[in-house]
């Protein structure tokens, strides 16, 4: 019932998307609707929680006089509640489906929108939820020309989709809050599958989220934190959270997320909310990781990432004196930032956490300060746990392959490094490939064995990746792939040719009987 219900909500919301954008890019539409979704679910939130303080007072929170003083002292009462509770606070005439009826009615509501919207913000300033809140809507631009030319146009558009979005019923009894958030998860994912090669900026597809996830939370009862240093809209922080859904102590476990979009910065944080976590329990931040990180005093015991694959950054020689650096003796290059970011994440990984993370296959092999940065790793500091090979076309944007690093500061198995090949371990789409429940479930139970297994997985000693690799990781060097072909039978090979040349003769033989007939001259004879 839970499935069938999500099904039918993201039908209707990708719906609503593709009928009202017209000609609108996907990427500034995404902005509008993902932003009236939220505004809707804040809404509806706020009502049902205010009904349910004042159900011992037979009171309607939208039925409540917001000009009388009895009123007023019931409106104070709510909102110290739900700044307390929810970490926001809305008046009855500030309810989402108040706004839609006097759209409907033909009012002009984009002014009063844009107020309310900022009341929102408003109501937790001071308050400890106002980091979570502050510049939430910055990318709702009600005055935007992208809505129409007019304002009589403007308000057409906004109109039409507070209404279609007021029919559907996101917080009845029957709605369990993760089939919004996943439902609001599934229009990222479709609008970041035609969103080109700037998507994967702020989305990991899902089956990758799923595999970091139980990598890093693998055989671990519970965690107390869970860190993403480029977190884009969060998927990635709520996967490893909904590998604990089922345990009452998820609730307990901190997130902690930074990303240097700010547009991007606002998913997240709406992603997180909408997905019923509280405010108190999560802390993303926007700015750059590797410039201006805002987590660096603290550890985590989960910490996953799919970083902009080789993006640039600094490489400024003031990091060589940086804690997160210093011990290399080396930066990564200027253009290629990957192995700054692995060091950032060992950084703020705890002693007993796990941490994986989605980089470009040169990374394994690479030479230079990066091959300086590996060996390092895996010599002195003997991190690296695991190389995972993933299938090519799987991430939007970017066809190139890519692998997962799994990296432990107190491995249990610290004589060898784990390889798995899992290359071809795929489904097709149209225009995408796509990683499997089975592919999955192959990878992990490889990572639980760490036994050898044909053409798939091998547990390399570290003096195999020493001595004889130089400390190259790429993977076909420990995983044999190659295919030995069909040994040919030249007997059988040259009775085959026997055969056609019979068979040609007597084609020709043919031609010749059939030329001399007419008395014409053969081309058989011609060409001998």
């Amino acid at each position: 019932m839970v499935e069938q219900h999500k099904k039918e909500l993201e039908k209707q919301l990708w719906n609503i998307a593709n009928k009202l954008r017209g000609n609108m890019s996907a990427d500034d539409f995404r902005d509008f609707i993902l932003g009236f979704i939220f505004y809707k679910y804040l809404s509806e939130r706020m009502d049902l929680y205010a009904d349910d303080i004042l159900k011992e007072d037979s009171i309607k929170f939208d039925a409540i006089d917001e000009n009388t003083d009895e009123g007023k002292e019931y409106l104070d009462a709510v909102k110290e509640e739900a700044i307390d509770h929810l970490g926001y606070f809305l008046k009855p005439s500030e309810l989402f489906h108040v706004l839609a009826e006097k759209g409907l009615n033909g009012e002009f509501i984009i002014e009063r929108l844009t107020q309310v919207l900022n009341h929102i913000e408003q109501s937790t300033m001071g308050t400890a939820s106002e980091d979570d809140f502050t510049g939430l809507f910055d990318d709702l631009d009600l005055t935007s020309n992208k809505l129409g030319k007019t304002e009589k146009a403007k308000n057409e558009l906004v109109t039409k989709i507070l209404v279609r979005l007021d029919n559907i019923d996101f917080l009845h009894h029957e709605t369990d809050i993760d089939v919004l958030g996943d439902a609001y998860e599934y229009l990222i994912g479709k609008f970041a599958s035609g969103a080109g090669k700037g998507a994967g900026e702020f989305y990991t597809p899902p089956a990758v989220s799923k595999l970091l996830a139980k990598i890093v939370t693998l055989g671990k009862e519970k965690i107390s934190s869970v860190y993403d240093p480029t977190c884009g809209s969060g998927s990635l922080l709520l996967k490893v959270i909904n590998e604990y859904k089922d345990q009452e102590s998820y609730k307990d476990i901190k997130i902690y997320g930074q990303e240097s979009n700010p547009t991007t910065y606002n998913l997240a944080r709406m992603n997180m909310i909408l997905h019923g976590m509280h405010y108190r329990n999560f802390d993303i931040q926007q700015d750059d990781t590797l410039e201006q990180p805002q987590h660096l005093e603290k550890r985590f015991e989960a910490v996953v990432a799919n970083p902009p694959f080789s993006a640039d950054w600094s490489a400024s020689a003031g990091f060589l004196t940086d804690d997160r650096f210093q011990d290399y003796g080396k930066l990564a290059p200027k253009s290629k930032a990957d192995f700054a970011f692995v060091q950032h994440m060992i950084h703020q990984l705890d002693e007993n956490g796990t941490m994986a993370v989605v980089l470009p296959h040169g990374v394994l092999f690479r030479g230079a300060a990066e091959g300086h940065i590996r060996k390092h790793l895996i010599k002195d500091k003997n991190y690296l746990d695991a190389v995972i090979g993933l299938p090519a076309n799987i991430f939007y944007g970017t066809s190139i392959p890519t692998c997962i690093l799994v990296l432990k500061k107190n491995r249990q198995h610290s004589e060898s490094i784990l390889f798995i090949d899992a290359s071809q371990s795929y489904g097709k789409a149209t225009n995408q490939n796509y990683m499997r429940d089975e592919d999955l479930e192959a990878i992990l139970q490889a990572i639980e064995t760490r036994e050898f297994k044909d053409k798939f997985a091998y547990p390399a000693l570290l003096t195999e990746i020493a001595e004889e690799n130089d400390f190259n990781l790429n993977i076909p060097r420990y995983v044999d792939t190659f295919e030995d072909e069909d040994e040919v039978e030249l007997d059988a090979v040259s009775k085959s040719l026997e055969n056609v040349k019979a068979a040609e003769k007597q084609v020709d033989d043919l031609i010749n009987k059939f030329c001399m007939e007419l008395k014409i001259d053969s081309p058989v004879i011609r060409n001998q």
